[in-house]
């Protein structure tokens, strides 16, 4: 092979590394929001596209002409990890009725491809009322209006919804103002990500939460049917084992059950694993606790820790250090007592978490960040490190102020 073709092997190899850890931080990529990311992921669509339906079993739908590609994550149980956010400063997450103004908001932009945010408004209005168990949307309400104005800049973020004239923010201060919105339908139905469609499921005579859970079934693995073949179990072992390993921070050995266990004992499961992170990019840890995947470019996440920028990354850093000196773990009230002293000592530092329930909250959102991390755990009042927590270690602590 000549030397031409052993850099253009090279060069594909690296591009559908990048891709993959691309489309693991961001599943929804544009072309408007993201040129350079897009072109490379259409023009390596084949083999990120196999790489991620044999590793993982998720689908890949890459868009030319519509400018957008879209990984299809699916994951058996809610991750509240990763929810919406509100486009406004804070990033609050989204709530119960933030999104389900969002899904009703969705169901009814199919009906064109033109809309205003009042005809909007009004055929959402028409349809909670019609439903015997969502809340009537009320457009004389500002908390309303600004819950429904969270939903559409959450589809304008994922590039659904397109603001032609006016600004959506408007209607905040009035349900009179002008909008006019250009609707992608396509992408739009692309959102959900769910190999079973809403329409399938029939919640009639069900807990919700099973219902909910129908929407994620997949038949491929035999689920719902009295007995599995070997083939599908494997499938299953593979897929299962693999998304928890790229869709989470770290993988320990715990939160497996002895087959999957079993399954990663085994010379081709071994083979599987690494294989799949040398052609993702990924350095594989392997430790007796578990498995985690380092991205040497930091491409394949879309939050770090840590993080010496957002207050509540800093004041996780600093938690986890006290709470790597107490093994049998730390109360919550003990943890507001950390936090008091640390407001104490930098009367320069978050700011906005000064006053009478200022600790609470900065210990809230400290363990938010830890927890999403897999680096704590919580139970019975007490907090706990988990293995991975003994990664991190304070030598010196300095703020701004003080360095030279």
């Amino acid at each position: 092979m000549s030397n031409l073709a052993n850099q253009l092997v090279l060069a594909e190899r690296q591009d559908v590394a990048k891709g993959i850890r691309l489309l693991l931080a961001t599943p929804l990529i544009t072309e408007k929001a993201a040129p350079e990311a897009f072109d490379l992921v259409r023009k390596r669509q084949l083999p990120i596209t196999k790489w991620f339906e044999y590793n993982c079993g998720w689908r890949l739908v890459v868009e030319p002409r519509l400018g957008y590609a879209r990984l299809a994550k699916i994951k058996p149980e809610p991750d509240h990890t990763r929810p919406a956010r509100r486009a406004r400063s804070g990033r609050a997450p989204f709530d119960r009725r933030r999104y389900t103004l969002l899904c009703v908001a969705a169901a009814e932009l199919l009906s064109g491809p033109v809309t205003t945010i009042g005809l909007l408004a009004d055929r959402v209005r028409q349809a909670t009322a019609a439903d015997s168990v969502v809340a009537p949307f009320d457009t004389a309400s500002r908390a309303e209006r600004m819950a429904y104005v969270d939903a559409l800049r959450f589809l304008e973020s994922c590039g659904a919804l397109e603001v032609v004239d006016g600004t959506t923010d408007s209607f905040v201060e009035s349900r009179e103002a002008k909008v006019l919105y250009r609707v992608d339908a396509t992408l739009l139905v692309r959102l959900l990500s769910a190999p079973n469609g809403p329409s399938q499921i029939q919640p009639a005579g069900q807990e919700w939460s099973d219902a909910t859970s129908l929407l994620v079934r997949e038949k491929r693995y035999g689920e719902g049917e009295s007995s599995t073949s070997d083939v599908q179990r494997n499938l299953w072992l593979r897929h299962s084992i693999c998304r928890k390993l790229f869709d989470e921070p770290v993988l320990y050995r715990a939160d497996l059950n002895d087959e999957q266990r079993a399954y990663l004992a085994s010379p081709t499961g071994r083979q599987v694993l690494h294989r799949a992170a040398e052609q993702a990019g990924f350095l594989l840890e392997e430790r007796a606790e578990g498995y985690l995947l380092v991205d040497p470019d930091a491409i394949a996440t879309d939050r770090k820790f840590p993080d010496d920028v957002s207050t509540a990354g800093v004041a996780a850093l600093l938690l986890l250090d006290v709470l790597n000196t107490a093994p049998p773990g730390l109360t919550v009230e003990q943890l507001h007592t950390e936090a008091d002293e640390l407001l104490a000592r930098f009367p320069r530092w978050a700011k906005t978490f000064r006053g009478d329930d200022g600790a609470s909250r900065l210990v809230a959102d400290a363990l938010e960040v830890l927890t999403s991390f897999r680096l704590v755990t919580q139970s019975g009042g007490r907090v706990r490190i988990l293995p991975a927590a003994a990664r991190y270690s304070l030598a010196e602590v300095r703020t701004t102020e003080e360095t030279p």
